[in-house]
């Protein structure tokens, strides 16, 4: 893949009709017509959601899956899949696609996500042109939680509310 790639992380609990899901499918969509490639976890849910909208604007989505997870095979608008043996290595191949990474709304699995790349961002081993952005209000709290004890922190990540700002944030960084 030539283009920029976007690792999105995101719930595999989301179904249609969620508002995590709609965000998720309308971020695929925009990232592809603004010529990124979107990698992410693969499976269902919002990964489901953002390959979704994703490929059906032409995009490239690459789906990192782990048969640690009992063979789970990529969803249908996946166009690449990497299979990984473990949990941890599944993520730091999402981790090294990205060229940014946009995080949506999600449970303990997001969150591990979301701490890596941030605490990698913070720590100086991601440059600063590979942003972090949190989409939708969910993460709003926790930033506050961690702004308390280290206010220099929050500056990695910028939150936003809707898929073209993070898509604008993306173009600038590129």
């Amino acid at each position: 893949m030539d283009k920029k790639t976007i690792a999105v992380f995101g719930t595999g609990r989301a179904r249609a009709g969620d508002e995590a899901y709609e965000l998720a499918y309308e971020l695929g969509r925009t990232l592809a017509q603004a010529g990124f490639a979107v990698a992410n976890g693969g499976y269902g849910g919002t990964m489901l959601a953002c390959a979704k909208g994703a490929a059906e604007a032409g995009g490239e989505v690459t789906g990192v899956t782990c048969s640690a997870f009992g063979g789970g095979r990529a969803n249908e608008y996946v166009s690449r899949e990497i299979v990984t043996k473990s949990l941890e290595e599944r993520l730091d191949m999402l981790i090294g696609l990205g060229e940014g990474y946009v995080v949506l709304p999600g449970g303990t699995g997001t969150l591990l996500e979301l701490a890596k790349v941030w605490e990698l961002k913070n720590k100086g081993f991601f440059s600063a042109d590979k942003p972090i952005i949190l989409l939708g209000e969910f993460w709003k709290p926790l930033v506050g939680l961690v702004s308390r004890d280290d206010p220099d922190g929050s500056s990695c990540v910028q939150q936003v509310s809707e898929p073209k700002e993070a898509v604008e944030i993306l173009r600038r960084s590129a």
